[in-house]
């Protein structure tokens, strides 16, 4: 899916990162990192298991303090925590699908302060699924309730680490095509983690690609797209060097 968005739409930075280093109780994991998203784009971060990207996104999303350089979510450069960037406009969902298995689909989103019509409008299939317990949904299905949560409170950033975890392809394109609609109708910021390569460049406008805690390579998604042959090299050289990425 190839679409053109007017240029307006890309005029406000909501994600901004300058000579980020990140890290867990002072030991380094990534270092140096400029990574921006604008309103109404759709940014990738890509590369092997072990090269930072959660630690980014934890960071990003004030889970996690900066050990040094700059992050500015939102237009503000004073952290805060997850809960109060909540409030603000951002949302993030974690590789792990967040969904409280006892609980219905309908009981899930009325937890959440989300109205089950909007989540509907989001993904039209949860519809059926309102009264079934979570834990009865497939993969599938709870990462649809888990971004529909998410979407339906009309963010201005949407962090999205692992969307595809363990999922069909059909469904992985799916919640992409959603993720993109968002960004286009909504003027939607987003940063996504994600290992299925080729289906992240057909919906992503930047790419940036992660080895070693460092940015190896950025562009547009078609100037990634044309040398994947980079992209290969990058997961090939890092740590775990058997490790392909998915759709590649």
């Amino acid at each position: 899916m190839t679409t053109t968005r007017p240029k307006e739409a890309l005029s406000t930075t909501v994600l901004e990162c300058r000579g980020l280093s990140a890290g867990y109780g002072g030991a380094v994991v990534c270092r140096g990192l400029d990574i921006t998203v604008k309103s109404g784009e759709v940014v990738a971060l890509i590369g092997a298991n072990g090269a930072g990207k959660s630690t980014t996104m934890l960071t990003a999303a004030g889970e996690l303090a900066p050990i040094s350089g700059r992050v500015s979510v939102l237009g503000s450069d004073k952290r805060a925590p997850l809960a109060t960037l909540a409030r603000r406009g951002l949302s993030y969902v974690t590789e792990e699908r967040s969904v409280i298995m006892g609980l219905t689909t309908a009981e899930n989103l009325r937890l959440a302060g989300v109205s089950a019509e909007a989540a509907c409008g989001v993904f039209p299939e949860l519809r059926a699924l309102l009264g079934r317990p979570a834990g009865l949904l497939s993969g599938g299905e709870q990462q649809m309730l888990t971004l529909a949560r998410a979407l339906a409170r009309s963010p201005k950033l949407l962090l999205a680490d692992e969307l595809s975890l363990g999922l069909a392809p059909q469904i992985v394109a799916r919640l992409l095509d959603v993720v993109r609609e968002a960004a286009d109708t909504r003027n939607l910021g987003v940063l996504l983690v994600e290992q299925h390569v080729r289906q992240v460049l057909r919906v992503a406008d930047r790419v940036y690609v992660m080895r070693r805690g460092q940015v190896i390579l950025e562009g547009s998604a078609t100037e990634i797209a044309a040398d994947l042959d980079a992209v290969q090299r990058a997961y090939l050289s890092a740590p775990g060097a058997d490790e392909v990425p998915p759709m590649l």
